[in-house]
């Protein structure tokens, strides 16, 4: 018992764990709300801003009952609205970036959560994991990898003395361990919102009998393709199967996740996902799904994918010149003639005549 609580605490407390993963789910994120928050520039002041139908009142009064607040209710003004979208686009720019990520990070969750409580009633499930998401990333060390802070911190710093020293070793030891819990909470969060979602869905009668997709390609809702929509609603066997999989997918996943069985599951949730976006008009949400499965993958991949896209980035014959260097034959053969100094004997080596 002892020995496995000696493990526990080396691993949280050694190295950061998924340092590639949280910098996936940090640019992913920050993409996504840029583009969430560009796509919605003709609608902002109808969603968020003064002229909403949900006004700054109603807000404030539901904040009253709720305990919620945001920055976007603090002033009525449009310039200070504008001021605010304007600050909201520039955080995510430089979240997804990674510069001074620390910082960034906490104003990114800021954002986020103001402009999810100031319209909570006009936005779809997938803005609640976003929420979630941010304010996890604020404890996790994900500007480490693929940042600007990274090529930063690449340079080298000075030594210091012995008091810089320590505090430098134990912000480490925090930084490590925040990051470490952040990270395992990130992941426990995916597998509940799966599981859970798995086990409601064997609840239902629907679900049970293999109807549920049907009834979903037939709301006008979420129906963006109709035409689409109803091809895929002529193959009902198809789309029984497509549901029994679904369930089956969420209700396994928190099971598989230690043995080489997560890549097909997460390859097949990486389509049921993109099935979402494109069949139910939810791309938000199947993006914001599909970022934080990236958590689940090994840094190796993340390694591997890099060297990949480096070596092809490559022109060709790039790197020839070195043949040498790394133990190929040369092309041009080594000339005599000694650099520098000579000991008498190679003198009188050289001085020999050929036979």
């Amino acid at each position: 018992m002892l020995d496995r609580m000696g493990v526990l605490v080396a691993l949280l407390i050694e190295r950061p764990v998924s340092l590639y993963g949280a910098a996936v789910l940090r640019i992913g994120y920050g993409l996504l709300y840029l583009v969430f928050l560009l796509r919605e520039f003709p609608h902002r002041d109808e969603i968020w801003g003064p002229g909403s139908p949900w006004t700054p009142a109603l807000a404030r009064q539901l904040f009253d009952q709720t305990g919620w607040v945001s920055i976007l209710t603090l002033s009525d003004s449009r310039a200070y609205f504008e001021c605010c979208y304007a600050a909201a686009v520039l955080t995510s720019v430089l979240f997804m970036l990674g510069w001074r990520t620390r910082v960034v990070s906490v104003l990114f969750a800021v954002i986020v959560a103001s402009f999810h409580a100031r319209a909570v009633f006009m936005t779809d499930g997938g803005d609640n994991l976003f929420l979630l998401m941010a304010v996890y990333l604020v404890f996790t060390a994900c500007g480490r990898r693929w940042s600007l802070d990274a090529r930063r911190k690449s340079r080298p710093a000075a030594d210091g003395g012995r008091q810089r020293r320590r505090f430098r070793e134990f912000g480490r030891t925090a930084s490590t361990v925040l990051h470490n819990c952040g990270m395992f909470v990130i992941a426990a969060q995916v597998c509940f919102l799966y599981g859970s979602a798995g086990l409601y869905k064997v609840q239902g009668g629907s679900w049970g009998n293999g109807t549920a997709l049907h009834y979903v390609l037939n709301l006008d809702l979420f129906r963006p393709w109709p035409a689409l929509s109803l091809l895929l609603d002529e193959h009902p066997v198809a789309v029984a199967v497509a549901g029994y999989l679904t369930v089956l997918l969420q209700v396994a996943f928190p099971f598989v996740l230690f043995g080489r069985l997560k890549y097909p599951v997460l390859i097949m949730l990486v389509g049921l996902h993109l099935g979402i976006a494109v069949l139910l008009g939810l791309p938000i949400f199947s993006g914001v799904m599909v970022v934080a499965d990236a958590v689940f993958l090994p840094d190796r991949f993340y390694r591997s994918l890099g060297c990949l896209c480096s070596r092809s980035s490559r022109p060709p014959g790039f790197g020839k010149g070195r043949a040498a260097v790394r133990g190929e034959p040369a092309l041009v053969p080594a000339q005599p003639g000694p650099v520098g100094p000579v000991s008498p004997t190679v003198e009188a080596v050289s001085r020999r005549p050929a036979r």
